[in-house]
């Protein structure tokens, strides 16, 4: 195999994280709401766990891009 071809297909598989991060903070929102809309009161006290949720998330996917990023132009 060609190693530019190894190169595109490793940045290709590192893109799949930029979709299963969004299929994470999809997860946190949906399980967010479902919790909220059982028990109303105790939304406010878990709206910090939601942001950290998300970020966690978030965090994951940008760091597949950067991965992604490096295969493509620096390696």
């Amino acid at each position: 195999m060609d190693a530019e071809a190894a190169k595109f297909i490793g940045a290709g598989l590192a893109a799949v994280g930029l979709g299963l991060a969004a299929l994470g903070v999809g997860n946190v929102f949906a399980q967010f709401l479902a919790g909220a809309l059982r028990n109303p009161g105790a939304a406010d006290s878990q709206q910090g766990r939601l942001f950290i949720g998300f970020a966690a998330a978030e965090l994951l996917g940008l760091l597949a891009f950067v991965v992604a990023m490096i295969l493509l132009f620096v390696a």
